[in-house]
């Protein structure tokens, strides 16, 4: 009875120190801060979405990619709430999204290259707006932080509509930090950037991952982009992921030199049996 006692101490001592290294190892385990489950969505009869099921966790910066009418498009719409699926359930920060959102949406964000605020105010009127919906606290500080960090502070009294692409692109990811967001939504967030700008926003999004733990959904057809930023990537095709995981193991997993080889390959394929 005593060696029986004794050995379940033991047992009991050996995995409270083996769990306390995982965590030192691996991290804590923690629900995904977003779940998409067998999401499917169709606009008559096309199949925008087929089968999509994907989460990320908190603090990943994670890619979806696809050639042009893969489904990312429509993902990203399912998730800011402009369109509703026609089946499955999304879940962010452990709610159910048609149940909660606007209380979802007010801790997320939303950039894209592809849409622009509006033409006829100025700079600062725009983002002011934009703090003013999010609560933003000392709105004017908080822009001007960001046009900062963006080296666009010269842009403040400008009239949005006559900006450079680049500019405003970078004026729209201002507006995408605004609030903080403890989830970002990123659609070609340097398409419209010299390389140099998006060097540097590329260390923008890096760093802030590191000090505030944004968790990003990334797409982008750049695949230097992708690699120098993604920690995780999902590849689209038809409306369902075929591959993820690490860019240089879904490089690998394909047998490619490179993931632009990988996405040429994944755009040309009329046949996901072909897939590895």
């Amino acid at each position: 009875m005593h060696f029986a006692k004794s050995a379940v101490v033991t047992l009991l001592i050996l995995s409270v120190l083996i769990g306390t290294i995982r965590g030192r190892i691996y991290g804590p385990v923690s629900a995904p801060l977003l779940h998409v489950r067998h999401l499917r969505k169709t606009f008559g009869d096309t199949v925008a979405i087929e089968d999509l099921d994907f989460s990320v966790r908190k603090g990943e910066i994670v890619g979806l990619l696809g050639a042009n009418g893969a489904g990312k498009t429509t993902a990203i719409s399912i998730l800011l709430g402009l369109i509703t699926p026609t089946s499955g359930r999304v879940e962010i920060f452990g709610q159910e999204f048609e149940a909660h959102r606007i209380a979802i949406l007010e801790r997320c964000n939303f950039a894209s290259a592809y849409t622009s605020l509006p033409s006829n105010l100025k700079v600062m009127e725009n983002l002011s707006i934009f703090a003013g919906l999010y609560g933003v606290p000392q709105p004017r500080r908080r822009i001007r932080e960001l046009l900062e960090l963006l080296e666009i502070p010269q842009l403040e009294s400008r009239i949005t509509g006559q900006l450079s692409s680049g500019e405003s692109t970078r004026v729209n990811l201002c507006k995408a930090l605004l609030n903080k967001p403890e989830l970002l939504l990123l659609d070609e967030p340097t398409a419209s950037l010299d390389p140099d700008i998006a060097d540097k926003v590329r260390k923008i999004l890096r760093r802030m991952q590191k000090e505030e733990g944004i968790t990003m959904l990334y797409t982008s057809h750049n695949m230097r982009d992708v690699e120098e930023v993604c920690d995780r990537i999902l590849f689209m095709q038809k409306g369902k992921v075929i591959a993820e995981g690490p860019p240089a193991e879904v490089v690998a997993k394909f047998q490619e030199k490179s993931l632009e080889d990988v996405f040429i390959r994944v755009a040309r394929s009329g046949d996901l049996e072909e897939m590895p």
